[in-house]
C-alpha cells in the first residue's frame, strides 16, 4: 500500500529507535512493534505498545516475582487450566495498544465492544483523509435470504459493475462536496478566496460511512480474546473478521502459549447446553434420538447436528 501521510514517516523513525528496559518483554511482540499490517484496501493494524507476556500471566496467577522455579511446561499447563476454567483475571494483567485504520461502518460495529479504551481521529479538529472502502468483487454479495445481517450469493457481471460504480461515484462526489463545504482541497488549496467555508465539524456530516477513520484501541488480553473469539468466527462480517484475524496473528507472536490455548478452548471449540449433553449421552448409549424426542428447539437441534454430525 502507498501511504503518503507524513505520519508514516514518523512511525518508521519511532520503529528505528531502541531502548533498554527491565520490564518483561515478548520477543515476538518486540519484532512487531510499530509494524504496519495492511487490512482491506486502505486500512491497517499496528501495535503501538504492550505490557506483559505469557510469563506475566503465570506470575499474576501465582502472585510471585520473577520467573520463579517453575518449568515452562508447568507454566503452559497453568495457562491452559486458567483459560479452560475461565479464570480471567491473570489475563487482564497483560495489555496491548493498537493503532487501527478502518471504515467508519466497521468502527461503529466494533465500538459495541465496550471493554477497551478508545481515542478516535477527530473530524472536528482535522480534515478527513480521502480514503474510502470499496469491497473486492469476491466480497460483493446480495442480502442473505435466511440471515437478516448476512450475505448471500456473490453479485456478478453487470450487476456487480453497477454496484461498484455507484459506491465509487457516490464516495467521490461526497468528498468533492466535503472539500467545497470546507472551501479547501487536499494540501490546503483554497477553492474560493472570497468565502469562509463551513466548520469541519459540520462539513464532515456529508461523508458516507465507507470512509476511513483511525483510532488508538487499548485493551487487556482477557477482553481481547473475547473480541477475537467473536469476530474471527465465520458468522462475523467479513470486513471486521479480517481485522480480527490480523490481530489474532499478532497475539500469536505476543503470547504464543495463551494463543494456542485460545485456539483449543474457544475459537476451535464449541459450547454444549445441558440438553445437548444429554442427547449425546443417549446416543452413546445406543438410543435413537430425534429433534422431537430431544426436548430441543428446531434451531438448537440444527446447531447441534452441525457440530456433531
Amino acid at each position: 500500500m502507498n501511504h503518503p501521510h507524513p505520519m508514516f514517516d514518523e512511525i518508521e523513525e519511532v520503529r528505528a529507535q531502541q531502548t533498554m528496559t527491565r520490564r518483561a518483554v515478548s520477543e515476538g511482540m518486540e519484532e512487531l512493534l510499530y509494524t504496519m499490517h495492511p487490512v482491506l484496501d486502505h486500512g491497517f493494524v499496528r501495535v503501538v505498545d504492550y505490557m506483559g507476556n505469557d510469563a506475566a500471566i503465570v506470575q499474576a496467577a501465582r502472585v510471585s516475582y520473577g520467573k520463579g522455579t517453575k518449568k515452562m511446561r508447568e507454566d503452559e499447563g497453568l495457562i491452559r487450566y486458567l483459560l479452560r476454567h475461565r479464570h480471567t483475571t491473570p489475563f487482564e494483567m497483560c495489555e496491548v495498544k493498537f493503532h487501527i485504520k478502518l471504515p467508519i461502518f466497521i468502527a461503529r460495529q466494533w465500538i459495541r465492544h465496550r471493554t477497551a479504551n478508545v481515542n478516535e481521529y477527530s473530524g472536528r479538529y482535522s480534515v478527513m483523509d480521502k480514503d474510502f472502502y470499496l469491497p473486492a468483487r469476491e466480497h460483493l454479495a446480495a442480502q442473505s435470504a435466511s440471515n437478516r445481517q448476512g450475505r448471500g450469493d456473490i453479485l456478478e457481471g453487470l450487476e456487480a459493475d453497477h454496484a461498484l460504480e455507484l459506491l465509487r461515484s457516490d464516495s467521490e462526489r461526497a468528498y468533492a462536496h466535503y472539500e467545497e463545504l470546507l472551501n479547501s482541497r487536499e494540501g490546503g488549496e483554497i477553492i474560493h478566496p472570497d468565502k469562509q467555508g463551513l466548520a469541519r465539524e459540520l462539513a464532515r456530516m456529508n461523508l458516507p460511512v465507507n470512509y476511513y477513520t483511525q483510532w488508538y484501541w487499548k485493551i487487556d488480553l482477557h477482553n481481547l480474546m473475547h473480541f477475537l473469539a467473536l469476530r474471527v468466527d465465520s458468522h462475523a462480517q467479513y470486513e471486521i473478521r479480517v481485522y480480527a484475524q490480523t490481530m489474532l496473528d499478532i497475539m500469536k507472536a505476543w503470547v504464543p502459549i495463551t494463543h494456542q490455548a485460545l485456539m483449543d478452548y474457544r475459537i476451535g471449540a464449541t459450547e454444549l447446553s445441558a440438553q445437548a449433553l444429554k442427547v449425546i449421552a443417549r446416543r452413546l448409549a445406543g438410543e435413537e434420538v430425534t429433534q422431537e424426542t430431544s426436548g430441543m428447539s428446531a434451531r438448537e437441534w440444527e446447531e447441534l447436528q452441525s457440530v456433531i454430525g
